[in-house]
């Protein structure tokens, strides 16, 4: 008989920056507000690589816990005994250095997209958690929302017959006069030293959405890895503006364009007036998934055979009426914790294996596109010491 006790997981938040109040925001959230019963979250730690008083300002920021320990440190945060695992926010390229420094510590990790910089970088953190017999994920939160477990849903169960293309796009139009983004040049959008680009920050959802329709679908037997042909305009940081990418499964004679940009939006006024941000198509009809990307709300279904008929399907994410949020980050952090209560290391909706292909398209992307990012971030020997995980430069 199931416990009627939801299991509890202690996390401890790496980093303080926008992207970590989110998601410890959504932490705090009452998991009954979204249905969920089974499992629930503490935050227990926070650290700054700089200052523990920053650690201290998150905490009133997000109003969390007064009994959370702060740390100015992340090497605190990894020793910390109560801390059950570590969410990773720091920009992506310090991902490889901060997770392995908490998977050495021997401490689960969710690490925030895009993984890595590096395909390598994303396999020796696979092996260093399969080493350690640790659970290790990807947090690319869409793959948790209930819209896109519906949408796969859809499509294994053939309703719209055998899927054959799927195109998406997340682009934020930052242009501005004289060839200038809205960015400073130190941005991490543009920051080549913080692997800046529009690929692994927002592409990564286009691929995430490719993905989801043409490849975590394939029976696993018959795994296929695509073949990848790239376009990239480069800013003048060497950073990537605009990046297309068609990624091809031959033999499931299926083709996939990712699209993304700094130059152009998805959709012209937020409003999905410019039409969907993904859509799959198959040999029985399509499913168009409202924009953006990141963070859908709608999809709908169109027949070949429906005579017209839209089936439109909305899917509002809930609201802690009590704290006034709810932002979509909190159904990841439910896998993470069923997935530590059940002994797995890893979670079926995102295994280890496909982030890895995801990064390997990545990674041939940016290479046919002739980016290049510094040793520092694109180095995949482990430092215990380095810049990336003491903020000390």
């Amino acid at each position: 008989m199931a416990s009627s006790t939801p299991y509890t997981v202690r996390w401890g938040i790496m980093a303080t920056g926008w992207i970590a109040e989110m998601f410890s925001k959504d932490l705090l959230t009452n998991p009954a507000t979204r249905d969920v019963h089974d499992v629930r979250h503490e935050i227990v730690a926070v650290a700054s690589s700089s200052a523990k008083e920053r650690a201290d300002e998150f905490i009133t920021k997000i109003d969390g816990p007064s009994t959370a320990k702060t740390y100015g440190s992340y090497h605190e945060l990894v020793a910390d005994p109560d801390v059950d695992i570590v969410y990773i926010a720091t920009p992506h390229s310090h991902h490889f250095q901060n997770a392995m420094l908490a998977l050495e510590a021997g401490k689960n990790v969710l690490c925030e997209k895009a993984l890595t910089v590096t395909a390598s970088q994303a396999r020796k953190l696979v092996d260093k958690a399969r080493e350690k017999n640790l659970f290790f994920m990807e947090a690319v939160w869409t793959r948790y929302f209930p819209i896109s477990i519906k949408v796969r849903e859809l499509l294994a169960s053939g309703a719209i017959g055998n899927v054959y293309r799927a195109v998406a796009d997340l682009s934020f139009n930052n242009d501005a006069p004289e060839g200038k983004v809205t960015f400073k040049d130190s941005h991490r959008m543009v920051n080549i030293d913080l692997a800046g680009g529009a690929l692994l920050d927002l592409g990564i959802y286009s691929l995430t959405w490719v993905f989801q329709a043409l490849y975590h679908v394939q029976p696993e037997k018959k795994k296929e890895s695509p073949k990848v042909a790239a376009a990239i305009n480069k800013y003048h940081t060497g950073a990537d503006e605009t990046t297309s990418i068609i990624v091809q499964f031959p033999k499931h004679r299926s083709q996939g364009v990712a699209l993304t940009s700094l130059r152009i939006g998805t959709d012209v006024d937020g409003h999905n007036s410019g039409g969907p941000a993904i859509r799959i198509q198959g040999s029985g009809g399509e499913i168009q998934v409202m924009g953006p990307a990141y963070r859908p709300l709608q999809y709908k279904v169109i027949k070949k055979d429906g005579g017209g008929q839209v089936e439109v399907v909305d899917c509002p994410i809930p609201k802690d009426p009590t704290r006034d949020w709810g932002h979509g980050m909190f159904w990841e952090a439910d896998e993470c914790a069923r997935c530590l209560r059940d002994g797995k290391k890893e979670s079926e909706t995102l295994p280890w294996s496909e982030s890895i292909v995801i990064m390997e398209v990545m990674e041939e992307a940016l290479r046919q596109g002739g980016v290049e990012y510094p040793e520092l971030i694109a180095t995949d020997v482990f430092d215990a010491q380095s810049s990336l995980n003491t903020g000390k430069r």
